[in-house]
């Protein structure tokens, strides 16, 4: 049974939208809005956790009187993943703001966001595996949207400004490489192969040429099929892939430029940790054998990157082949971030003292710079950058959020402290929004979770969710937002949804 309950109203899609955008192709109109949806674990391939631009958000809007809970919908009784969301879809049933969740049970739901409303479920895989220890077996990565090794713009958006969309970007793209837009689109194309006729499923048009194209999604089930589905009805726009042993710890699961990546932990199944890709037009799956700490890979333009032990590794984005390296001489504790800082690629990980390591992925053999020992333990990375282009990187801990800005000493990057958030009980990797921080802790079987908001600048607390979420979010569960919402699952297979209500 699925149980939905609003406490605010959102807007409804309707006449004014189809005025606006009638005749625009789904897959188009979402690759040209600049880029503002939460498409995988992250929010994009560099792991930033970073909304660029929101039309609502900001630090003096966040307060008790405006932000609230908007509905909650159960979906049944399965520990879910984190939400990923697709703004503003033009499909057959109209207009459609959608958010896509996981259940550890082996089902997929799409829901309608604006409304709160169950739009479809799929059932991946007819069992749900072994479960013992720390092999939970299921689904245990979240769905996820292809998304782009290639920078996305630095710039912050303005409040109020462009609507739910990003900031305006070119069609014009490098010499020899072809338009912008186009490499864009292409990201959004299924896997070559002829279509396969599914109930309620619309063909998978040729590959080349023009005209619209459906939007997929991707999802890894427990037996570890690669699921490819229209997000329109969660049907499968071509047959599963053979990626994974069955059975394993899959921590995170994001497909970029065309190849699906797989991050394994725990030694569950058959399926020994490291990183794993598939090529979704080849079916090739290669693998990078090893320990990944924080369970994810982050992914730039030139390569992927992930930490192991007491080293930061760069791999082919291909291949998975290890090229250079940065060694910290300390056990790494967080999962790598990449970012774009004055034309150059940073890498940002913590270690175990709590020391932020800043490597700049040209030169990695030594760190651009670190910071101090900090909380112990620390294990999750942030960044944004502000409108007046200052940098910013967030480090969590058990208890504590840091906030470190790069500042310029002699023409080189150094880090400096900026604020230290204390008593935030285990939140997950915060995100950013116009300069509100949102952090969500987790809470256990006798503690609820709690989602609140920071201004990113101070560190001083603005909102807070306090009592209202009954449940704690599960192990493979975390914060996704778009939209002015914030979105999360919990343990007792609950989504809830926080932003402005509207009055009518």
């Amino acid at each position: 049974m699925i149980c939905v309950s609003r406490t605010g109203q959102r807007p409804f899609p309707g006449v004014l939208k189809a005025v606006i955008f009638l005749g625009l192709s789904s897959a188009l109109f979402g690759q040209f809005r600049g880029g503002s949806d939460w498409s995988t674990n992250g929010g994009d391939a560099q792991r930033t956790s970073w909304v660029r631009t929101d039309p609502k958000i900001t630090p003096t809007s966040v307060n008790a009187n405006t932000f609230q809970l908007l509905w909650k919908v159960k979906l049944g009784n399965e520990p879910l993943t984190a939400p990923v969301l697709l703004d503003r879809y033009i499909g057959y049933r109209g207009f459609r703001t959608y958010a896509f969740v996981g259940g550890q049970a082996e089902d997929a739901f799409g829901l309608d966001s604006d409304l709160g409303r169950l739009e479809w479920q799929k059932r991946l895989s007819a069992s749900k595996g072994a479960s013992s220890g720390n092999c939970q077996g299921g689904m245990m990565a979240g769905l996820t949207r292809p998304v782009s090794a290639s920078f996305p713009s630095n710039t912050a958006g303005r409040p109020g400004f462009g609507g739910r969309g990003g900031p305006a970007k070119s069609g014009v793209g490098d010499p020899l490489e072809g338009a912008v837009t186009l490499a864009q689109v292409a990201a959004n194309r299924p896997p070559a192969g002829p279509p396969v006729a599914t109930p309620n499923a619309r063909p998978t048009p040729p590959a080349g040429g023009f005209g619209p194209r459906p939007t997929l999604m991707y999802a890894l089930s427990g037996d570890g099929a690669l699921h490819t589905m229209y997000v329109s009805n969660g049907e499968e726009a071509a047959p599963p892939i053979p990626f994974l042993p069955p059975n394993a710890n899959v921590s995170d699961f994001t497909v970029v430029d065309g190849v699906a990546y797989a991050t394994t932990t725990g030694h569950c199944g058959e399926a020994a940790d490291g990183l794993w890709a598939a090529d979704l037009t080849t079916k090739a799956v290669t693998k990078w054998a090893g320990s990944v700490t924080g369970g994810e890979a982050a992914f730039g333009p030139a390569a992927g990157y992930v930490v192991s032990d007491t080293k930061l590794l760069a791999l082919d984005l291909k291949t998975l082949t290890a090229g250079a390296s940065y060694d910290a001489g300390q056990t790494f504790t967080t999962a790598p971030v990449v970012f774009e800082y004055k034309t150059k690629t940073m890498i940002a990980a913590a270690t175990k003292d709590g020391a932020l390591h800043l490597i700049d992925g040209a030169a990695p053999g030594n760190a651009a710079t670190k910071s101090t020992a900090g909380d112990a333990d620390p294990y999750a990375v942030a960044t944004w950058q502000t409108a007046a282009e200052t940098r910013w990187i967030v480090v969590t801990g058990p208890k504590s959020i840091t906030g470190w800005k790069i500042v310029e000493q002699n023409g080189s990057p150094t880090l400096q402290q900026g604020w230290v958030i204390r008593d935030v009980a285990s939140p997950s990797a915060p995100l950013i929004i116009n300069g509100v921080l949102f952090a969500l802790e987790r809470g256990d079987r006798s503690h609820h979770a709690v989602l609140s908001a920071f201004d990113a600048s101070t560190g001083k607390q603005i909102w807070t969710s306090g009592n209202s979420v009954t449940s704690f979010v599960a192990k493979n569960g975390g914060l996704a937002a778009g939209g002015s919402t914030l979105y999360f699952g919990t343990h007792d297979g609950t989504l809830w949804a926080y932003g402005f209500p509207i009055e009518h």
